[in-house]
């Protein structure tokens, strides 16, 4: 057994002694896609507005920037200083980032800083060019588009609400009440026996948390009472790419909020309409629809009669399913009649149920990959904006590793790996099974052997026969 010793660290190290294949097989193959397409003169350029005249204190480029913020979902890490550890880990992201070994690695704060600086429009004008690289690579339609929204935790606690009137915290709102009945210091305990009892309302007019004032409190999708935002995203149903996405208010309707995510990706569709796919193209699509969106499928949260009708008046089928509402009356109500039955007749057809199996597929799909598996449930910012720049980028990275799927077979470093091991287990399996038919091979050639020749045996012995 030995024992540790106190060691001395090098001033000098030579390159030859560090680790020669830096670089990530995954990461390799998305900078291969971004260098293609000149991502990096594309962000700089996008972003000359933030270079100051006189330069002070360098720092990140933008396609670091970015870069930054794709490994965030490819990695599934939620926060931005997540981010920085895992990106000062690991040699192969510096090399993906374009960074050196003497180069220091982002750190959050500038991350944070450099997320403040750049607007919503930069983020946006990132989210639009990972669009047009789909349509490029025939992963984009835009005929089909599927609607759906999920509530994201935000970074803030319902203890630290305080009232719209007169700025009381719940405690001292209930000591309040309490003082009314009679009661004038109640204790923490009295205090949480008649809290118990009393019937209680959270309600948004009288709530509000003064860290993310945005943040809404809202009943989350296991139960819990939370405050929380909204996202809701447009996906291709013919593709499973995503149109376009949206952070509302966590207490907004479906029907309310549709109609600005529909329109920013209806805009989006319309600005490309027409745009054919490359010869050497990777997906099924020859190119953007020139029609435009021509369907919009969603669930029963999204069916109102002037929801149906809005979208009809500008020329697009909705197949959004009906909830069970009872006889229902339509005077003074034509447009809205016709609007419904029209939608209730296309749910039946045989493209309608195929729009909707689609819409569990491509939609559950997207959720589950940018939220749960992209680690962006639960959020570490605050405020509408800051939470849309980070989810428009990690909806972009989310549509790059379509193109991965099929280029490489995985859309994450995780599946990348599990194909590596499953590929070795395959081989170490074939050889095994041929070791194993080798030596079947091996026994049946010796019995045939020691058969032939007992039977030249009692050829020329024939007592032999019976004793056999």
């Amino acid at each position: 057994m030995g024992k540790k010793k106190a060691k001395q660290t090098s001033l000098w190290v030579e390159t030859t002694q560090l680790q020669a294949h830096t670089q990530h097989p995954f990461y390799s193959r998305v900078n291969e896609i971004l260098e293609k397409a000149q991502f990096d003169r594309y962000a700089e350029r996008i972003c000359r507005k933030y270079y100051a005249a006189r330069m002070g204190r360098p720092s990140i480029a933008p396609g670091t920037y970015f870069r930054c913020f794709f490994i965030g979902y490819f990695e599934g890490i939620d926060s931005e200083r997540g981010i920085a550890y895992r990106v000062s880990d690991s040699l192969g992201l510096r090399e993906f980032l374009g960074l050196s070994l003497e180069e220091r690695t982002p750190d959050h704060s500038t991350l944070s800083k450099t997320r403040r600086l750049m607007n919503l429009g930069t983020h946006q004008a990132v989210f639009r060019w990972v669009l047009k690289r789909l349509a490029a690579e025939g992963l984009l339609s835009g005929k089909n588009l599927g609607v759906d929204a999920t509530t994201l935790e935000a970074n803030a606690a319902l203890r630290s609400i305080v009232r719209r009137d007169d700025g009381h915290s719940y405690d001292e709102h209930v000591a309040q009440l309490m003082k009314a009945e009679g009661v004038e210091e109640p204790t923490p305990e009295q205090r949480q026996r008649f809290d118990r009892k009393r019937k209680k309302s959270l309600s948004n007019r009288d709530w509000v948390n003064p860290h993310d004032p945005e943040a809404r409190i809202t009943k989350m999708k296991d139960g819990r009472t939370h405050l929380a935002y909204k996202a809701e995203q447009v996906v291709d149903l013919d593709t499973g790419a995503v149109v376009a996405l949206g952070i509302q208010p966590g207490d907004q309707g479906d029907t309310e909020s549709m109609r600005e995510t529909l329109s920013a990706a209806g805009n989006e569709i319309t600005t490309m309409a027409g745009t054919a796919a490359r010869e050497t193209a990777v997906g099924p699509c020859a190119g953007v629809s020139e029609t435009g969106v021509e369907r919009v499928v969603g669930d029963k949260g999204y069916h109102s009669r002037d929801s149906v009708r809005a979208l009809a008046e500008v020329g697009v089928q909705t197949m959004v399913s009906e909830p069970e509402r009872g006889r229902q009356h339509w005077r003074g109500q034509a447009a809205e009649r016709q609007a419904v039955y029209a939608n209730r007749r296309r749910l039946k057809s045989p493209v309608g149920k195929e729009l909707l199996r689609r819409r569990g597929e491509y939609l559950e799909r997207a959720g589950a990959h940018l939220y749960d598996r992209g680690g962006m449930r639960r959020v570490h910012l605050r405020g509408k904006q800051n939470i849309a720049k980070r989810a428009l980028v990690h909806a972009a990275a989310f549509n790059l590793s379509l193109i991965l799927r099929i280029v490489l077979g995985a859309g994450t470093p995780r599946r990348a790996a599990d194909q590596r091991a499953a590929a070795c287990f395959w081989f170490l399996w074939l050889v095994e099974a041929e070791r194993r038919d080798h030596q079947l091979l091996t026994c049946r050639i010796r019995s045939r052997q020691s058969l032939s020749l007992l039977q030249s045996d009692v050829e020329l012995n024939p007592a032999l026969s019976t004793r056999c």
